[in-house]
């Protein structure tokens, strides 16, 4: 043999992908949102954006140096990880919350648990938890969409803070406007119709599969109906739909295998619904993915494939 053989560890062939193109796929698919956020609420919204990515890239790259270790804020996570927790805000909350959330998201969620592929939850909605329980009213006051039209913003309750609060549908907005983003609600929870643009193109790309986000809405449709709810509005209204295409779907706290990912998207469903009709919260999102996340190993462990000519033990039958 004229040729050496090599001989090395998994994998063996590399198909190209990276973390920056992965990074830079979500972020495309996220313009969308972006541009409906803008469109919907203003430049304002452009500010937090902003603010909210650079001290995500600010905090990884501070981190990283004090730590010792490799800078990654090349591969574009942290950008991805600042534009969902901007997406999940409010446009009328302060950016200096904006910028302690992307730290928070950062440096406590993903660095002090070793970075990327290491964290245990989703840092933008750990973040966004972390604000909704530390500044209650800036992270719950909504804006009316297309208001900075005016000299005084039009502050207005969301869709589903309507509905806890027992008004009928024909106050609610129309199905129509709901879809199109004319509601209020987050930057990015809004236009149902720009995340569905982001989720087919992750999905064309092959960045996501479809069963999380298919089974996560499908679940929260089937209990909805059960609990007399009205369907179409649960889907439209709230951050289900971005919570099941962006922040459901993270590679490093959702299962490895599809048995798993349809037991972790039911169980996001089922927490979702429980939440929006029983707890004291209109919304339920955050809350119900972050559980999950919590619960990936286990799910993981009892979902693991057998191995090719091995025996199952009595623990996996």
């Amino acid at each position: 043999m004229k040729e050496k053989l090599i001989v090395s560890s998994s994998p063996h062939i590399h198909n190209g992908t990276t973390t920056h193109k992965i990074m830079l796929d979500v972020i495309l698919a996220l313009v969308p949102a972006v541009v409906a956020s803008v469109i919907l609420f203003g430049p304002r919204a452009l500010l937090l954006i902003f603010v909210s990515i650079a001290a995500c890239v600010v905090s990884e790259y501070i981190c990283r140096k004090v730590m010792k270790r490799e800078n990654t804020i090349g591969d574009l996570s942290a950008v991805v990880t600042g534009l969902l927790l901007a997406l999940n805000l409010p446009v009328s909350i302060n950016p200096l919350i904006a910028a302690f959330g992307g730290v928070i998201a950062i440096v406590v969620v993903k660095q002090m648990f070793g970075g990327i592929g290491q964290n245990f939850v989703n840092p933008a909605l750990a973040a966004r938890i972390i604000l909704l329980n530390s500044f209650p009213k800036d992270m719950t006051t909504w804006t009316q969409p297309f208001s900075y039209k005016y000299v005084d913003a039009i502050t207005t309750a969301s869709p589903l803070g309507l509905l806890k609060q027992g008004a009928p549908v024909s106050q609610l907005p129309s199905l129509l406007n709901m879809f199109v983003g004319d509601r209020a609600g987050c930057l990015g929870e809004t236009c149902t119709l720009a995340l569905l643009l982001g989720g087919i193109y992750l999905v064309a790309r092959k960045v996501i599969s479809p069963v999380i986000p298919l089974c996560y809405l499908g679940t929260a449709a089937v209990l909805s109906a059960c609990m007399g709810r009205n369907v179409l509005i649960d889907l439209l209204s709230g951050g289900l739909m971005l919570g099941a295409i962006f922040m459901a779907t993270d590679y490093t706290t959702s299962p490895m295998t599809v048995k798993g990912q349809i037991i972790y998207a039911i169980g996001c469903g089922v927490v979702t619904m429980l939440i929006r009709n029983f707890g004291n919260l209109p919304e339920g999102v955050s809350y119900a993915i972050v559980l999950m996340n919590i619960l990936v190993p286990l799910i993981d462990s009892g979902t693991r494939p057998v191995a090719f000519g091995k025996e199952p033990s009595k623990n996996e039958t």
